[in-house]
């Protein structure tokens, strides 16, 4: 019988393995694919368990619902795709987002139930929350994978990142969310660990509004 990893009430928990062979990351990724807590990361024979903890799923959470929100406001299709995994045996390289959505092909994707990478495009916007060590740098399996822009939460503050040939670069502003810059996401976060929810949902949309 397959073990199960059970989740901490309070602090995100990882494990970095080495000399893991593709095989046991497809096997890990089959016996844990209705536990939403754990997240498997596998680059080229290194990988990377986590098990999420209440700080990381609240932000993940806020994180979401701003995007989805901003989105409405600025009259852009999006479609989320949770955490889906997103492998590739050819690269050795697959990942689950902590969220990420797709815009250009927005409407593509939502008539798909599956996505294969061999024949689907990846997310073009990926959310990485990174607020515990030890860590596995997730830019070049996204950059392996064609993803077009990343926000990253390194525990103090989003950074956006954008792909520029082989790695990221980090800019002040969205190009998917054209007018959203890192600035107004702090912001926004920040706002949300104080404001009633009604409160703070009112300010996101005011913040991109003429």
């Amino acid at each position: 019988m397959a073990a199960v990893l059970k989740p901490p009430e309070q602090v995100t928990q990882k494990v970095i393995l080495n000399n893991i062979r593709w095989e046991t990351y497809e096997r890990l990724l089959a016996e844990h694919q209705e536990v939403n807590s754990t997240h498997f990361t596998y680059d080229r024979g290194t990988l990377e368990i986590m098990i999420l903890s209440l700080r990381h799923e609240r932000l993940k959470e806020k994180l979401t619902m701003l995007v989805g929100i901003l989105a409405e406001e600025l009259n852009i299709d999006i479609e989320g795709a949770g955490s889906t995994t997103f492998r590739r045996e050819d690269l050795a390289r697959g990942l689950e987002p902590d969220a990420c959505y797709y815009i250009a092909k927005a409407q593509y994707i939502r008539q798909r139930d599956e996505i294969d990478l061999k024949l689907d495009p990846p997310p073009e916007l990926v959310i990485e929350i990174d607020i515990s060590s030890p860590s596995l740098n997730k830019f070049p399996i996204l950059a392996g994978l064609g993803v077009l822009e990343v926000w990253r939460f390194d525990g103090t503050e989003i950074g956006i990142f954008r792909l520029s040939g082989d790695d990221y670069v980090e800019v002040a502003a969205s190009a998917l969310l054209k007018g959203v810059t890192s600035e107004i996401v702090n912001r926004l976060l920040e706002a949300g660990k104080t404001l009633k929810h009604a409160d703070w949902l009112r300010l996101i949309r005011e913040s991109v509004r003429p």
